[in-house]
């Protein structure tokens, strides 16, 4: 059985996903469209998971159709603030982008119990 939380690191046209182990160790990326057809697909990707917990980081205008999407099923949601992620990009890496990093760092504090 697979354990995991799982950090979404929303974007306006794409939703970054990252699995973390109880060490807060990487074990799956999934990437997809901002869409419902997107919430769908990553719901499904989940599936492999018997328990999990969704943290997204909060930007709501970007992020609320999924976590309305996510609540709808029956899914555990955790909203972590922006500065949290923040924080954690700024500790994992020195410079430029990465959507699965964006996604590892709302699942990192989730996973250490920070929220």
């Amino acid at each position: 059985m697979l354990h995991g939380h799982i950090g979404v690191g929303p974007h306006k046209n794409v939703l970054a996903a990252v699995a973390v182990d109880g060490n807060g160790r990487q074990i799956a990326v999934r990437e997809t469209a901002a869409r419902p057809r997107g919430f769908k697909t990553l719901l499904s990707w989940a599936g492999r998971f018997e328990q999990r917990a969704w943290a997204v980081e909060d930007v709501r205008h970007v992020a609320g159709g999924l976590v309305r999407f996510l609540l709808a099923a029956g899914e555990q949601v955790v909203w972590v603030p922006t500065q949290m992620s923040s924080d954690f990009r700024k500790r994992l890496r020195a410079s430029g982008k990465s959507d699965p990093i964006d996604a590892l760092a709302p699942a990192a504090p989730v996973e250490r119990g920070g929220t």
